[in-house]
């Protein structure tokens, strides 16, 4: 799933596509626009809001979340604390589903940061079944996804990257790694660029690991206001595409 990080301290960063896998809906909910994700939490006392819309699609299926809700919170210094309701559609060549996804749960702790602005954090994801009574969206179990966060600074260049082992306990489907890093320079106050590279392995016993990127950035509208946008691509399927949109509320 879904990263949550202060755009607002984000300003002054750019986009290289460095090495790692293509989002594959499972919904993998991670740092948006991104898939991968970083150790900085939001600042204490302070508040992120997200509506957007992430769409992983090929020429067969077309799965989306249409939209999610995002909050997170820094609730003491170095700790922000991560909430996620989706509202899911996915559409086969044999049916069409619409609604509430499973709720993920969270918090983002930072336990190292130094003069350099090197930083480490984990960030604990659950995802809860509360998708109910909408056949083929969600799942009825439990997934904790259990990830370790790295980041450099240099002036208007930021990287961050890690991995993450998801634990997934539905029927016919395995537990998984995750493995991706990701670039991005501030061309200026209004705009970054970034991209990432990620992999990881098959989820289901009978899949396959995939491999892939993403490209996009932010638009920082104002010190509250900022839209975030990227696009990308699988490199193990030639049809599997990625596209995520998104607005963010900062206060």
């Amino acid at each position: 799933m879904i990263h949550i990080y202060n755009v607002v301290n984000r300003r002054y960063r750019f986009m290289l596509v460095l090495p790692f896998v293509f989002f594959t809906l499972n919904f993998c909910y991670a740092g948006p626009p991104f898939n991968t994700d970083d150790p900085e939490p939001v600042e204490f006392k302070h508040w992120e809001f997200y509506l957007s819309s992430a769409m992983n699609f090929d020429k067969a299926d077309f799965n989306a979340t249409l939209p999610h809700f995002e909050v997170n919170y820094g609730l003491i210094p170095n700790v922000q604390v991560h909430l996620l309701i989706p509202v899911e559609y996915t559409r086969t060549s044999d049916n069409h589903n619409y609604g509430i996804g499973n709720t993920e749960l969270g918090f983002k702790y930072r336990f190292y940061k130094d003069s350099s602005d090197f930083q480490i954090g984990i960030f604990p994801l659950v995802e809860v079944p509360t998708s109910g009574k909408w056949e083929h969206i969600g799942h009825s179990n439990f997934q904790i996804y259990l990830p370790l966060w790295l980041q450099k600074s240099w002036g208007k260049l930021t990287t961050y990257g890690g991995t993450g082992i998801w634990y997934n306990s539905r029927t016919q489907q395995q537990n998984w790694l995750y493995v991706g890093w990701e670039c991005q320079y501030s061309f200026s106050e209004l705009i970054t660029l970034g991209g990432e590279l990620y992999y990881q392995t098959a989820s289901k016993k009978s899949g396959e690991s995939d491999m892939g990127f993403n490209m996009g950035g932010f638009i920082d509208l104002s010190g509250k206001y900022h839209i975030l946008f990227s696009l990308g691509h699988s490199l193990m399927s030639s049809n599997s595409y990625f596209v995520y949109f998104g607005y963010l509320f900062t206060i």
